[in-house]
């Protein structure tokens, strides 16, 4: 039995953070490309300031993970961060709120397709204080 790596790349273009888009979609064409049966997918996104995670996607609770995200590492002047002292750009709470959430997920692969729950979707988010074209590296590993 010959293993499959098969490596691909989410693009997503974000607004002003916290930004929430559902990637599951292109998530699931990349599997469907790689040809795995039975593995898993990691995916990773790339900066400082975005991070992946699951959900639901629906607008109640984009905009429930949206407010705590805020709640968590609101924007300065709401908080004084380190980082607003030597860079000046106005978003110290952004690379917070990226690390809170973390970069990257792994998400199991069944028969074809991604192992989630019938109301789970995987995001990417963008944290930062501008919009952002967002990528996210993907690796697909298996049989």
């Amino acid at each position: 039995m010959n293993v499959i790596v098969h490596c691909d790349r989410v693009e997503v273009s974000t607004d002003i953070g916290p930004d929430i888009a559902d990637i599951t979609d292109q998530l699931g064409r990349i599997v469907e490309r790689s040809g795995v049966e039975n593995g898993s997918l990691h995916a990773s996104v790339i900066g400082s300031t975005g991070s992946l995670t699951t959900i639901e996607y629906e607008p109640g609770v984009v905009e429930d993970l949206s407010r705590a995200i805020t709640r968590l590492a609101p924007p300065a002047p709401g908080m004084e961060y380190e980082h607003e002292k030597a860079w000046h750009d106005g978003n110290g709470h952004s690379h917070v709120q990226a690390a809170l959430l973390g970069p990257s997920v792994a998400i199991p692969i069944r028969h074809g397709v991604l192992a989630l729950g019938t109301w789970q979707q995987v995001v990417l988010i963008n944290h930062d204080n501008g919009p952002r074209q967002r990528q996210a590296e993907v690796t697909v590993i298996g049989t």
